[in-house]
């Protein structure tokens, strides 16, 4: 029998009564939910069969889909902010769309990232991007990129990232990348603020694997805003192609046209 786990914030005190409500209304339908909050350090009961609902934006979710894709749970996206790239369910449609969950099978799978060092594998995944920066304000890093065993461009830049298509509206796109549809079976590599070289993102297949060295000076790790690391001069960062995507429930479809027209309109994108 499938759980439902309503995942927040406790600062987000909007989510955590919306979640409260919605499983008192649940509870009357005879459905049992609980609620984790993301920022307390307490490991949920989580397996393949939950249903994690994700309460806040687009961080929140990022949050959310990490907790559920180590067991394979799946993940239903509610948006409590202004715009949320990645969410498709409005708050009003909770308990709603909880149900639908529970009882339909329709399930998106997104692209997720795997992340090693050198050779060595970090216990961390990324859906949005992966990201090797400058260690240092003021200074720029520079890149070597290879795919496969090919050796492609080197930059001189603030960073360059390996986006997903799910991560392409988020800060792919802030950097000049292009939005790609979320299904698609591709990853993107894009540079942020190059100095005297292409700027232009490029779009290889989600089999490839794709290699960021830093060359000439440290460099920090960051994905999906996160700082899981650093690179020594002459370090990498592999990027490839998790074999288990972060599954995100399909109750309503994903708009990426009214979603592009409501951020540009509103300044979010």
């Amino acid at each position: 029998m499938s759980q439902l786990l309503f995942a927040a914030f406790s600062n987000r005190s909007d989510a955590v009564q919306l979640a409260r409500e919605a499983g008192r209304q649940l509870e009357a339908d005879g459905i049992t939910s609980s609620l984790h909050l993301l920022d307390v350090d307490a490991t949920p009961v989580v397996d393949a069969s939950t249903i994690v609902v994700s309460l806040g934006g687009d961080g929140t979710f990022l949050k959310s889909a990490r907790l559920a894709h180590a067991l394979g749970a799946r993940v239903l996206a509610v948006n409590l902010g202004r715009l949320g790239f990645l969410l498709n369910v409005p708050s009003n449609a909770v308990v709603a769309d909880a149900k639908s969950a529970l009882s339909g099978d329709d399930i998106v799978e997104r692209l997720a990232l795997l992340i090693s060092v050198s050779g060595t594998r970090i216990k961390e995944f990324a859906l949005n991007e992966v990201v090797v920066e400058r260690a240092h304000a003021g200074h720029m890093v520079r890149v070597k990129t290879y795919v496969d065993e090919d050796e492609y461009l080197t930059y001189s830049a603030d960073g360059v990232m390996v986006a997903t298509p799910t991560g392409s509206t988020g800060y792919n796109f802030s950097a000049g990348g292009p939005v790609v549809e979320a299904t698609l079976p591709v990853m993107i590599l894009t540079p942020v603020a190059p100095h005297f070289t292409i700027d232009r993102s490029i779009v290889v297949a989600d089999d490839k694997v794709i290699r960021l060295v830093a060359e000439d000076k440290p460099a920090i790790i960051v994905a999906d805003g996160r700082d899981i690391g650093s690179l020594q001069a002459g370090q990498y960062v592999e990027v490839r192609k998790s074999p288990s995507p972060v599954r995100v429930v399909a109750t309503r479809s994903f708009d990426l046209a009214s979603r592009l027209h409501e951020g540009l309109r509103e300044g979010h994108a």
